[in-house]
C-alpha cells in the first residue's frame, strides 16, 4: 500500500503502508528501545500519539498477548524503518496485530533522521495517510488538528466502572488514568486487594471503600486537564498513603500546588538514567511521558527524591508529613528494566494502613 507521513513543519515522508488503509492523526513521538514494541503499542499512555521506533527493525520476535498492557493497540499508528514479516516466535506477526485492531502504519521510513528532526524541533503534530500518497493533504491535516494540550484523552482509556481484583492483603485503590496492566499485576502479585476506579471518581467515593492506600496511574495527554483527578488527589493527601506513577506523579504534584510543563520531545525508552538523591545511586528506568513537574515550583510540602541524569528533570517527589510518594518513571516497566519494581511496590505495601 502507498503511505505518506506529513508533519506540521511541512516535512513529507513517503513509505509503505502496513496494517489497514486509513488516516492517523496525533503527535509524532519517538521511543528508543529495540525490544518491547508490543508493550509500547498497547500502552494507553500513547493514545493521541504516532509512535515511531528509532531502532531500525521491529517485530522480529512477533507479538505475544501475555505482555499486552491493554486490550488493543492504543498508539494512533506505528512508524518504523522495517517491520519483520516472518518473526521467530509470538502469537502473530506485528502487521497482523495492526490489521486486527484496525490501525494504519508505515514502514520504509528513515526513522533516525526523523528522530533527529524531532530532537531539534520538538514533538510535532503529524498525519499518516495509508492507501494514498498526497503529502500536501497530510501536512494540512497535521496543521489543522489541535495540539495534545487541548485534548481530553484520559476518559477514552479509563475504566468505565469500578473493577475489583480480589486479594487477601491490603486494599489498594487504583485511580485509572489509563493504567498499564502491569500495575495491577504487580499489586496482585503482592497479595493486594485491588479496586480500580474511573479517572473522575471523587475521593469520598473511594474513601467509602476504606482503602489502605491510593495509587494514581499512568495515562495520556496533559495532566493539567484532569481537574477531577487533581481534586481527588488533593482531598486524599494526608488522609491515606498516596502514590503516583508517571502521569499520576504529575497529578499528585499539581494537587499539592506544583506545576507541570510540556517537554520538548519527552522521555520514551527503556534506558533512562535516574539518580535517587537519598543514596546517590543511579537506576536505569523505563519511561514514557511528554510532560514533567517543574522543580522551581515544587511546593514546600514536597521534596524532590530523584532526578533524570540526562536533563535534571524531576523523577520523584515525597512528603513524609502527608504520606505521599511518587515516581515519574515506570517501576512496573514492560518494556524495560525492572530494577525499581520491588523497591516501589514493596514500599507501597509496607505503607498500607499507616
Amino acid at each position: 500500500m502507498q503511505a505518506v507521513l506529513g508533519l506540521e513543519d511541512g516535512t513529507i515522508v513517503e513509505g509503505t503502508g502496513i496494517g489497514v488503509e486509513g488516516e492517523a492523526l496525533g503527535e509524532l513521538v519517538f521511543a528508543t528501545p529495540f525490544t518491547g514494541y508490543t508493550e509500547s503499542l498497547t500502552d494507553p499512555s500513547y493514545l493521541g500519539q504516532l509512535l515511531m521506533f528509532s531502532y531500525p527493525l521491529v517485530g522480529n520476535y512477533g507479538v505475544s498477548g501475555d505482555v499486552f498492557q491493554s486490550d488493543s493497540v492504543k498508539a494512533e499508528t506505528l512508524v518504523a524503518r522495517e517491520v519483520c514479516e516472518d518473526p521467530s516466535g509470538g502469537d502473530m506477526p506485528l502487521h497482523e496485530l495492526l490489521e486486527r485492531d484496525g490501525v494504519p502504519g508505515i514502514q520504509g521510513v528513515d526513522t533516525r533522521a526523523l528522530t533527529v528532526r524531532t530532537r531539534e524541533k520538538g514533538a510535532m503534530r503529524a498525519a499518516l495517510l495509508v492507501g494514498e500518497s498526497d503529502g500536501d493533504r497530510a501536512v494540512r491535516l497535521a496543521r489543522k488538528q489541535p495540539p495534545i494540550t487541548e485534548l481530553d484523552l484520559v476518559r477514552e482509556v479509563s475504566t468505565p466502572g469500578v473493577v475489583r481484583i480480589e486479594g487477601t492483603g491490603p486494599t489498594v485503590a487504583l485511580l485509572d488514568m489509563g493504567t498499564k496492566r502491569s500495575i495491577p499485576r504487580n499489586l496482585s502479585a503482592r497479595g493486594c486487594d485491588v479496586v480500580i476506579y474511573p479517572h473522575d471518581t471523587p475521593y469520598d467515593r473511594i474513601a467509602a471503600d476504606d482503602p489502605d492506600a491510593l495509587l494514581i496511574s499512568n495515562g495520556p495527554g496533559d495532566p493539567a486537564r484532569c481537574t477531577d483527578a487533581v481534586e481527588t488527589a488533593s482531598d486524599a493527601a494526608g488522609q491515606v498513603p498516596l502514590f503516583g506513577i508517571c502521569f499520576g506523579h504529575q497529578i499528585v504534584s499539581l494537587a499539592l500546588g506544583g506545576e507541570t510543563y510540556k517537554l520538548k520531545f519527552g522521555h520514551r525508552g527503556a534506558n533512562q538514567p535516574v539518580k535517587h538523591l537519598d543514596d546517590g545511586r543511579v537506576r536505569i528506568t523505563s519511561q514514557n511521558h511528554g510532560f514533567a513537574v517543574r522543580e522551581e515550583e515544587l511546593p514546600g510540602e514536597l521534596e524532590m527524591t530523584a532526578k533524570n541524569v540526562n536533563d535534571d528533570t524531576v523523577e520523584g517527589v515525597r512528603s513524609e508529613y502527608l504520606g505521599v510518594e511518587t515516581v515519574q518513571y515506570h517501576p512496573e516497566a514492560y518494556p524495560g528494566p525492572r530494577d525499581t519494581e520491588s523497591e516501589f511496590f514493596d514500599a507501597l505495601v509496607e505503607r498500607c494502613g499507616e
